[in-house]
């Protein structure tokens, strides 16, 4: 009979073995607690020394070895897919297209009973940090990564710890040849990478864009863009400027913003303040293009008859605000439901692959017309 007070009862009955903690193994082995993790769980980034120093010392003190000893959880496999936002935290709900595509996510891992582990933080490096205590902790399987940067460090990160990851948006620096579909070259990040790449031709859709305003007449084109460094940025601008030399223009130009409609109104007025003022704006979001009708209508321009406005993203709001705002049209929550299955085939083994998403289609609206007929130029043919 067990005695009172004591929950482990009396006489030979005595309660379990402490289990030594991770430090107390790191302490004793002369390693970090990272390592320890690494080691316990049989994830890469140790040596093999260290490895079977690490195992020696726990079986010494105790602790349990193999899949999920390190900290994580207690199955080999987590069944948990993460995803991490380097963006300040009031932006999260700006974009109707980001939540869609979170949806998508949702969407595609539920059914195999993978849940997805969300974070925000405030840079890349917390986030390379963030991924290193994930992984060295079995907390995710595999992650999503977006908004990919100008000399992005994540990729390598990743490649180096061998963690199943999808890149969503291309990753290649404006001007080089668009990834297309099929394998990931192994000389991009080395052969034991598992790192897909699932992409938009943010190239292809400025061009869209621009060659209808073009054919409508308009000369004088302006760009709303999004944060300097990331690289969907870089490329539209640089489609821009490629398809504004290939067309003659010569009055185009980009203005980069943080998303939000305060940025959004500020790049407005000082586009349309000036004495050679675009016939058209191209916003990086529906929030943006609405934030720039405020401005055109507060300077006493008529839409579409003294400006015409365009959003890069398509939404409810593009579709009840008046004039309707014409836009560019893709399927956001497919998009996000590609990016789990793609993750998912990684887990069970599938090559690491480029994977493009259909162009969108441009859908014409009410924002959308000819410049203001002083502006006309003769038409001329397209090259």
């Amino acid at each position: 009979m067990k005695g009172r007070g004591n929950p482990w009862g009396t006489g030979a009955e005595s309660p379990p073995p402490r289990v030594p903690t991770l430090k107390e193994v790191a302490r004793e082995a002369g390693v970090s607690t990272s390592a320890v993790s690494f080691a316990l769980n049989n994830r890469p980034g140790v040596s093999d020394a260290t490895r079977r120093r690490v195992i020696a010392v726990a079986d010494r003190l105790g602790r349990r070895t193999g899949p999920g000893s390190g900290g994580g959880p207690g199955d080999e496999r987590s069944r948990a897919i993460g995803m991490v936002l380097a963006r300040p935290a009031g932006s999260l709900g700006v974009e109707a297209f980001f939540l869609q595509v979170v949806s998508g996510i949702q969407a595609g891992l539920a059914p195999h009973d993978h849940a997805l582990v969300f974070q925000m933080v405030d840079d890349i490096e917390a986030e390379c940090d963030l991924y290193r205590r994930w992984w060295a902790e079995g907390r995710v399987d595999g992650v999503i990564v977006v908004d990919p940067r100008v000399s992005d460090p994540r990729p390598e990160v990743l490649a180096a710890l061998r963690m199943p990851a999808v890149v969503v948006g291309a990753m290649e620096a404006p001007g080089t040849a668009r990834p297309g579909n099929g394998p990931v070259p192994t000389t991009t990040y080395g052969r034991r990478a598992r790192l897909s790449n699932l992409w938009a031709d943010d190239a292809g859709a400025m061009e869209l864009i621009i060659q209808h305003l073009y054919d409508l007449g308009h000369r004088r084109i302006a760009h709303m863009a999004g944060p300097p460094g990331l690289a969907h940025t870089a490329r539209r601008i640089a489609a821009l400027r490629s398809t504004a030399r290939r067309l003659g223009l010569d009055h185009t130009v980009s203005v980069t913003t943080d998303f939000s409609d305060h940025q959004g109104v500020r790049a407005a007025r000082r586009l349309l303040s000036g004495p050679m003022c675009p016939t058209a704006l191209i916003c990086h979001n529906e929030v943006m293009a609405v934030a720039a009708a405020g401005v055109a209508t507060e300077r006493g321009l008529r839409i579409p008859q003294d400006v015409s406005i365009v959003s890069w993203e398509d939404s409810a709001i593009c579709r009840t605000f008046h004039p309707r705002i014409t836009a560019l049209s893709r399927e956001p929550g497919a998009f996000g439901h590609r990016a789990a299955t793609e993750v998912l085939s990684l887990l069970a083994g599938s090559e690491p692959r480029c994977l493009q998403d259909p162009l969108p289609r441009l859908e014409p609206r009410e924002s959308v017309g000819p410049p203001p007929s002083p502006e006309m130029p003769a038409q001329r043919t397209a090259s």
